[in-house]
């Protein structure tokens, strides 16, 4: 059964290594977007073994700037707290489990509604 949620209230989702993320509901307006940004429709040329892999990394990046508000555990190579800004949300992505904690607790949801096509 697929559970629906109707609110739009953010929501605090652990990561790994005590980073909390607070993220807006993905929606599918959302998620068109993010497919079709300039960052992710440019890695249709990359010829690499992987390119799936390539752009799940990118769309996450993109989708993780449009829905993070806020998080703690964050910081610099100095260990100060940095802002959310798309250049940090990519750095933080850029760590596997970061990628695949977000992938699994805010993507994955609406990669299955789209994939069954639930309108």
């Amino acid at each position: 059964m697929l559970k629906l949620n109707l609110s739009d209230d953010a929501r605090w989702v652990d990561l790994a290594g005590g980073v909390r993320i607070k993220v807006n509901p993905l929606s599918s307006a959302m998620m068109l977007a993010a497919r079709s940004n300039p960052r992710v429709v440019a890695l249709g040329d990359v010829d690499t073994p992987e390119p799936d892999q390539d752009l799940a990394l990118e769309v996450a990046k993109i989708i993780g700037g449009m829905l993070i508000e806020e998080w703690e555990g964050v910081g610099d190579a100095d260990g100060n707290p940095v802002d959310v800004s798309q250049e940090w949300v990519d750095a933080l992505f850029d760590i596997w489990p970061m990628f695949e904690a977000f992938q699994v607790e805010v993507v994955a949801g609406a990669m299955m509604v789209d994939a069954e096509k639930n309108d």
